[in-house]
C-alpha cells in the first residue's frame, strides 16, 4: 500500500475530512455514522461501518482506493468477499464499480484537507531520526505520556512474542528459554549474538547437573565458548579448566563455538567477554532452577541482589586467562544489572503472566521497569533534547519502541503524536 493510500485510510478513520454535503456519485446524500474497524489483514479496509445513504442506514464494510479503477485492478469485482462493501471511498473518480454479483457499489469522493497532506509530506519526507522533533515541544505532556504508556506495553508484548518463539523451540521449557535470553543479554549488545550462540550450544540441563561446582560450570561455559584452546596460556587454573572441559565434552558429546567470534576491541576490561562468562557462570551455579528462582522473588531489592553473584577467586585477580591483575570484585555494575532486569527479567515475567493468565507477574514486570532509572543511550538522549524526558525505564523502553517501530519506519500515520500534528 502506498503512503497516499495510507493517508486516505487515516483521514477516513479519524474523520479528518469535511463531513458536510457528502454524496454518492449519483447525488445521494451520505452521512457517515461509523467509519468502522480498520482491517490490516486481507479483505475490505474497514469492517462494520454504518453509512446513511439518503434515508436508509447501511451496515457493512468500506473499501478505500486512490482511484475508482483500482477496484477492478485488485480483482474485487470477482471476489465474493467484497460483496459486503456498502461504500467505495476514492480520491479520484474514474468509473462505476460492480461487485461479484454484478451490483453497483455506491462510491464517494474523499478529499484530503490541504493542511493534512502538507503535514504528512513534512513528516514522511523528514531526514531527521525523529520526523516530528520540531513539533514535539508543542504537544501536550498528557498526550505524550498517554502514548508512552501504550508504547511501553507494546514493547513488552513484542518481547513476549520472541519469548513464545523460544518456548516453542524448547518444548515449553521456561527454564531453557530464560537461560538463552539471559545469556544473550550478558553479551550486552556487542556480544549478544555470540552469547546466545553459546547458550544454544550448551543445554541448561547440563549446567544444572553440575550446579554444585562453580569450577565445572566455568569449564562448560568457557570450553563451549572456544576459550580453552590457546596452547600459549600455561597458568594452572586454565589448564585445569581445559582438562575438565575435555572430560565433559566427551561425556555430553559437545562441540564448541569459535572463540574468535567474541569481541574485545574498545571494550573496558570489566566488560571483557571472559569476565561476563565468569559472572554468568556464577549466577547459573548459584541459582539452581534458574527461572523458578526469579518467580519466587517478589521483592525488587531481593531480585537485584540475586544477580550480584560472586565470581570464582581466579576472576577476582584476572580479566582474561593468564594475565594477573589487581584484585577486584567482578560484580555486575548498576547499569549492567539494570540492563539485565530491563531486557531479561521484566519481559520473561510479563510473558509468563500473559501465558498463564496471572496478572500479578505482569504487574511485577511493570513495577521492575518503573523502579529503574531511564536508560541512557542515543535514542533516549535525542528525545530528551527535544523535550520528551523519561521518568523511568518503562518510559525509556517506550521511547525505543517509538523510534524503532514508528519513527524509523515512518509510520507517523499510526502514531498519536503524528495524529496531533496532522489533525491541526
Amino acid at each position: 500500500m502506498t503512503h497516499s493510500e495510507y493517508l486516505l485510510h487515516y483521514v477516513w478513520k479519524f474523520r479528518l475530512f469535511n463531513q458536510t454535503n457528502l454524496q454518492t456519485l449519483d447525488g445521494k446524500k451520505i452521512e457517515v455514522i461509523d467509519t468502522g474497524i480498520h482491517n490490516t489483514d486481507a479483505g475490505p479496509d474497514f469492517f462494520n461501518a454504518k453509512i446513511k445513504i439518503d434515508d436508509k442506514v447501511w451496515a457493512g464494510n468500506v473499501e478505500i482506493h486512490q482511484s475508482s479503477d483500482d477496484w477492478n485492478k485488485h480483482g474485487h469485482h470477482t471476489d465474493k468477499n467484497y460483496n459486503s462493501v456498502i461504500l467505495h471511498v476514492v480520491e479520484t473518480v474514474k468509473s462505476e464499480v460492480k461487485n461479484q454479483k454484478g451490483l453497483l457499489v455506491p462510491q464517494m469522493k474523499l478529499t484530503v484537507p490541504d493542511n493534512v497532506r502538507k503535514n504528512t509530506e513534512y513528516l514522511l519526507n523528514s531526514v531527521s531520526n525523529i520526523p516530528c522533533k520540531n513539533h514535539l515541544p508543542e504537544i501536550e505532556k498528557k498526550i505524550v505520556n498517554s502514548w508512552l504508556s501504550v508504547l511501553g506495553i507494546e514493547r513488552l508484548e513484542r518481547k513476549t512474542n520472541d519469548i513464545f518463539t523460544h518456548l516453542e523451540r524448547f518444548n515449553n521449557s521456561w527454564e531453557q528459554s530464560f537461560y538463552v535470553l539471559l545469556a544473550r543479554n550478558y553479551g550486552f549488545g556487542l556480544n549478544s549474538d555470540e552469547f546466545e550462540r553459546l547458550a544454544l550450544s550448551l543445554p541448561f540441563n547440563h549446567i544444572q547437573r553440575h550446579s554444585d561446582s562453580l569450577f565445572q560450570v566455568e569449564a562448560l561455559l568457557f570450553g563451549q565458548a572456544g576459550m580453552l584452546n590457546d596452547d600459549s596460556v600455561l597458568d594452572d587454573y586454565y589448564l585445569q579448566l581445559r582438562k575438565e572441559y575435555d572430560f565433559l565434552r566427551y561425556k555430553y558429546h559437545l562441540k564448541s563455538i569459535d572463540g574468535f567470534l567474541f569481541k574485545k576491541l574498545r571494550v573496558r576490561p570489566n566488560a571483557f567477554p571472559q569476565v561476563r562468562i565468569a559472572q554468568l557462570a556464577a549466577l547459573l551455579q548459584q541459582s539452581g532452577r534458574l527461572f523458578s528462582s526469579i518467580l519466587e522473588k517478589e521483592d525488587y531489592k531481593q531480585l537485584r541482589l540475586h544477580f550480584q553473584a560472586e565470581t570464582s577467586i581466579y576472576w577476582q585477580t584476572h580479566y582474561s586467562f593468564g594475565k594477573e591483575s589487581k584484585k577486584t570484585d567482578k560484580y555486575l555494575g548498576d547499569s549492567s544489572l539494570n540492563i539485565i532486569l530491563i531486557n531479561t527479567v521484566a519481559p520473561i515475567l510479563f510473558a509468563y503472566g500473559r501465558k498463564t493468565d496471572q496478572e500479578k507477574f505482569c504487574d511485577r514486570a511493570l513495577h521492575i521497569l518503573e523502579s529503574i532509572k531511564p536508560e541512557r543511550n542515543v535514542i533516549v538522549n535525542e528525545f530528551k533534547e527535544n523535550g520528551v524526558v523519561p521518568v523511568h525505564a518503562f518510559d525509556s523502553q517506550a521511547l525505543i519502541q517509538l523510534r524503532k517501530e514508528y519513527c524509523d519506519k515512518r509510520k507517523c500515520l499510526y502514531c498519536k503524536i503524528g495524529y496531533q500534528i496532522l489533525a491541526r
